[in-house]
């Protein structure tokens, strides 16, 4: 199976824990760790993931994001097809960074894109029910 987890989902490992639904995500993000390390799944990566987390100004928070980044299976460059399907995803509403990691995604045939973002996954549940 092919995941691609984004930035949110990489970050909710360093979030305060102290709440329910964050801890459990938290967890649920370490489970696919886990699988990845047992080679049960494949984690593709992007160069916008990489330059999402360049942008983090918590250094121990990026350097724990970066460190992870180096498990993915296979990190996907950029490319003009990449870049226009995000400026059509754009376009309907995702942000910059989530249309790049949706339209990566779905260059890497990934199975199953994960976030943990609200926004984004409200915008992705309009998006299949229209």
């Amino acid at each position: 199976m092919r995941i691609y987890l984004d930035a949110c989902c990489l970050n909710r490992l360093t979030d305060d824990q102290s709440q329910p639904r964050i801890a459990e995500e938290a967890e649920a993000v370490e489970q696919i760790l886990r699988l990845l390390r047992a080679e049960t799944i494949e984690w593709l990566s992007s160069t916008a993931l990489k330059a999402e987390t360049a942008n983090n100004p918590d250094t121990v928070r990026r350097y724990e994001v970066e460190v992870l980044l180096l498990l993915a299976t296979n990190t996907i460059p950029l490319d003009s097809q990449i870049i226009q399907r995000a400026k059509e995803l754009e376009a309907v509403g995702y942000g910059a960074f989530d249309a790049l990691h949706l339209s990566t995604a779905e260059a890497g045939n990934a199975e199953v894109p994960l976030t943990t973002d609200d926004r984004f996954i409200k915008r992705a549940a309009r998006a299949v029910g229209s």
